[in-house]
């Protein structure tokens, strides 16, 4: 039986996320930022956790859509993500932040649109590790 907070599932184990708000602003504050026309992706290595699994935090704000549309765009963003995390350096925090043409992007293109998205920005910032799919 899972308990909240340990995260993960049958699929991978456990994934990390960011979930209080201090970790999300010393991402902000200390990372690197990368932007896309749909996405910006901050980036904080943790000197503390060199070999640790990343761990990631997602933004959608209320410009993406209603809450139906936003909580989708955070699921597709989630699995994109975890599928792009084994080129991404461990022992990161990451923080994806959706701009509102991502809810367009989802309608359109679904999940393939923003998984897309995501590997282009990720190997625009040199972060992808050279594998990409």
């Amino acid at each position: 039986m899972a308990f909240p907070g340990e995260g993960g599932g049958a699929r991978r184990g456990k994934r990390r996320r960011l979930s209080r708000s201090a970790e999300f602003d010393r991402v902000f504050r200390d990372g690197r930022s990368h932007a896309s026309r749909y996405l910006v992706l901050h980036a904080f290595p943790r000197p503390e956790a060199t070999e640790d699994e990343p761990r990631l935090g997602v933004s959608v704000g209320r410009k993406v859509g209603g809450a139906v549309e936003r909580n989708r765009v955070k699921r597709l963003l989630r699995e994109a993500f975890w599928a792009s995390s084994d080129a991404l350096p461990p022992g990161h925090d990451f923080v994806l932040v959706a701009r509102p043409d991502a809810g367009e992007l989802a309608r359109e293109r679904g999940e393939a649109g923003i998984e897309d998205a995501l590997r282009e920005l990720l190997d625009k910032a040199g972060l992808a590790g050279g594998a990409s799919a």
